[in-house]
């Protein structure tokens, strides 16, 4: 036995704090019934499949929410797996391994966040969810004291070599060579926001010259702000994919641009309209060179083509071999002493800014599927971010609610008209058997 496995036996549960053990208990719990849950909610679907399948699905495809739930149902089952395993590890005072598996923990816990997001739009049954999650990353950074005294170093060595770089102009980069560009947090976070701002006005600019001349269309993808996340992510995307190939063929890199950055457009698609039955764009009926049909479109459904992939392509090189090192420098004009905590304050409102146009999309949904504004969260969306609002701030964006995968939304209002008619139609036959 290793010194390092040897604290983990004998008196080292006494070691670990009784906070952690507790949680510990609490996560093997929460896991053991979230296995019983799903178990018989796969016993529950499949008996309502064979029977009737209404009982499930209240809007008008079946499949798409069948197969979105069948995967969410299965990540949570990986998850309450994870959780027993965890919580052991936590009693056990297993410290290094409670961490590794808090790490797949928090993975889970963000993929059941979407999923829930695509079925049951924004709700209180969130607030579980980002709780676990909050907890789970307090755990995965303190619960190892080795894990912290080497972040700490790490930290103390990190401010004495950035102090280095930024003498030598070398600030933000890969300091091991591997890359062009550092990939931490900070780097990144200004990446995103300055290629959310960046990708709002070329495509602003792309629709008043092309797409329809001398218009002005609002491009915006957040609820406050010149953003696009879309371009955001994309250009992070793009960053962490391409920071090794900076120096590779111009081939490679167009070829891994495009692929990336079709995927991501067709998968963002995907999410706005299976959460909110919003479609930003559409390809649909895209050819090559007007001869035939472009078959990108065609299988993505209109959600990438052709052309914008061949875009993403250009912009993927434009943006490894010119933009990249012209954003460093800017990024580097935050002056580094205070360069950490300005960007922790940036992210917050950022994130902000992210769960209100979730949630405004989220009741602007609802008002249209006919859902009647009840909570008081719904009636200050309703008040300050109403259908004309929201239609001028996302011009670009139309709703259906029958196309989403939501089991709250489009056919609520389907079943509140079938309710009533079926009431009226009780009390018409009750007034005939009084007559």
């Amino acid at each position: 036995m290793t010194p390092e496995t040897q604290p983990q036996s004998g008196n080292s549960t006494q070691k670990m704090p009784l906070a952690y053990r507790l949680y510990g208990l609490f996560c093997i719990l929460l896991g053991i019934y979230t296995l019983f849950a799903v178990v018989v909610f796969a016993a529950l679907m499949t008996w309502a499949l064979q029977t009737d399948p209404s009982m499930i699905v209240v809007g008008s495809d079946l499949t798409l929410p069948v197969v979105l739930l069948v995967i969410s149902y299965a990540i949570t089952f990986f998850d309450g797996i994870a959780l027993v395993f965890f919580g052991r590890m936590l009693r056990k005072g297993s410290r290094r391994n409670a961490a590794r598996i808090s790490h797949v923990l928090i993975a889970t816990s963000v993929a059941q966040v979407l999923f829930r997001l695509m079925l049951q739009g924004v709700d209180l049954s969130l607030v579980p969810d980002a709780i676990q999650l909050f907890l789970l990353i307090a755990v995965s950074v303190t619960v190892d004291p080795t894990l912290k005294e080497e972040r700490a170093l790490k930290r103390h060595v990190r401010d004495m070599v950035e102090r280095e770089a930024a003498e030598e102009g070398m600030l933000g980069r890969d300091y091991e060579g591997r890359g062009y560009i550092e990939l931490n947090f900070f780097n990144l976070f200004w990446v995103f926001v300055v290629c959310c701002v960046l990708g709002l006005v070329i495509e602003t600019v792309y629709h008043f010259v092309v797409v329809v001349p001398g218009e002005i269309q609002d491009r915006a993808g957040l609820l406050f702000g010149p953003f696009s996340p879309i371009y955001g992510f994309g250009a992070v995307l793009m960053t962490v994919a391409l920071n090794r190939f900076y120096k590779a063929n111009p081939a490679i890199i167009f070829v891994v641009s495009a692929v990336i950055g079709g995927l991501f457009e067709a998968a963002t698609s995907l999410f706005m309209e299976f959460g909110f039955g919003a479609v930003a764009w559409d390809y649909s009926g895209s050819t090559i060179f007007g001869l035939f049909p472009d078959p990108i479109a065609v299988i993505f459904g209109g959600r990438t083509s052709t052309l914008f992939m061949c875009m993403w392509g250009v912009l993927g090189f434009v943006w490894i071999k010119l933009c990249l090192p012209w954003m460093l420098k800017l990024i580097n004009l935050i002056p580094w002493k205070v360069r950490y905590s300005f960007t922790a304050l940036c992210a917050v409102l950022m994130l902000v800014n992210g769960v209100m146009t979730l949630e405004a999309l989220d009741c602007w949904f609802e008002r249209l599927s006919g859902i009647p504004q009840t909570t008081p969260v719904e009636r200050f969306y309703a008040e300050h971010y109403d259908d004309a609002y929201m239609a001028h701030r996302f011009e670009s964006m139309t709703i259906t609610p029958d196309d989403s995968a939501r089991v709250d939304g489009a056919g609520r209002a389907d079943a509140t008209e079938v309710d009533e008619s079926l009431i009226e139609r009780d009390a018409d036959e009750t007034f005939e058997d009084v007559a």
